[in-house]
């Protein structure tokens, strides 16, 4: 008889949710934010607002400092994910329409996979490539269908792949760092690091600042308080219990969810094309985390025996 999953299994799951969720409010913020700041004032801005209540929350937590083997991990996520991506990612998506975007920006996911088989060693079984293929489909899909006949550029295109490659390098550089220090100090001093490279933005975001309308600014703190500082250490806590490839297949979820955040958010009702895409997004999310419970035992095992066969339920990642 198989056990039912363990509690950290839950809430290595329930972790993940938290963060699909906030990452997919972030755009409804960007999308008034974005207006008004330029795209380095508002990575700075939103990393700042992070880095605060991160650094707060670990002060109280007393955390202390990452142990010296985590520094690695922590500084290269923090300059391509916190800093890189951020940046690059604000400007490229001002240049190209939304299915140009989502048709770049979103190798990330598959590029993590990669990475994870080539530098981590992660296992890539088909249920993950064939559930990433279906998502890929249904968020270029959506994107394709929200558009509206934007045009593109050569350098939005390259700035949305500096993103996608910025993104993967960044997630596959914090998974060591992870085994040597807690999801907050992995989350907060890669904020921070990212905070550190975004300060020449400093002056545009002091200015623009004063003149920008308080929701404006107002989102971007959101943006730093939960799809920043909240939803990465949520984030990282799931990492953490996962391989890389597996997490990043978890991000496709989120073109579903914006989909239906606009839609009861700011009123606007999707079309068959836009609903078929977000629910393929969700179902090849399902297909990649579907694994058999033995077999994710057994491959995260290193010890045979019939007695491990039977606790697949409380061993592996979720």
């Amino acid at each position: 008889m198989m056990p039912s999953p363990s509690r950290p299994a839950f809430l290595a799951a329930g972790a993940a949710l938290v963060t699909v969720v906030l990452w997919a409010s972030a755009f409804v913020s960007i999308r008034s934010a974005g207006e008004v700041y330029s795209p380095g004032a508002l990575a700075l801005g939103r990393l700042l607002a992070g880095s605060v209540a991160l650094g707060a929350l670990c002060l109280i937590r007393r955390e202390g400092w990452p142990p010296r083997a985590a520094w690695p991990g922590i500084v290269v996520s923090g300059v391509l994910w916190f800093g890189v991506y951020m940046v690059v990612l604000n400007w490229g998506e001002q240049q190209v329409d939304a299915g140009t975007a989502a048709l770049v920006v979103n190798i990330g996911p598959i590029l993590i996979a990669l990475l994870g088989a080539r530098l981590l060693g992660d296992p890539m079984p088909p249920r993950l490539l064939a559930g990433m293929a279906v998502s890929f489909a249904g968020a270029v899909t959506v994107g394709l269908s929200m558009s509206g006949g934007g045009s593109s550029s050569a350098l939005g295109v390259l700035l949305c792949l500096l993103a996608a490659v910025a993104y993967a390098g960044g997630v596959v550089a914090q998974k060591p760092a992870l085994a040597r220090a807690g999801a907050l100090q992995v989350t907060t001093f890669g904020c921070l690091v990212g905070a550190v490279l975004c300060l020449p933005f400093a002056g545009q975001l002091v200015s623009e600042a004063a003149d920008a309308p308080l929701p404006a600014t107002l989102n971007m703190v959101y943006l730093g308080l939960f799809p920043t500082a909240l939803a990465f250490t949520t984030w990282a806590y799931a990492l953490a219990r996962t391989t890389a490839g597996r997490m990043g297949a978890t991000t496709y979820a989120v073109p579903a969810l914006v989909v239906l955040m606009s839609w009861l958010a700011l009123g606007e009702v999707p079309g068959p094309l836009t609903l078929a895409g977000g629910a393929l997004c969700l179902a090849g999310v399902a297909v990649s985390r579907s694994r058999g419970r033995a077999a994710r035992v057994v491959a995260a095992s290193p010890r045979p025996g019939p007695a491990r066969e039977r606790s697949g339920g409380s061993a592996g990642s979720a």
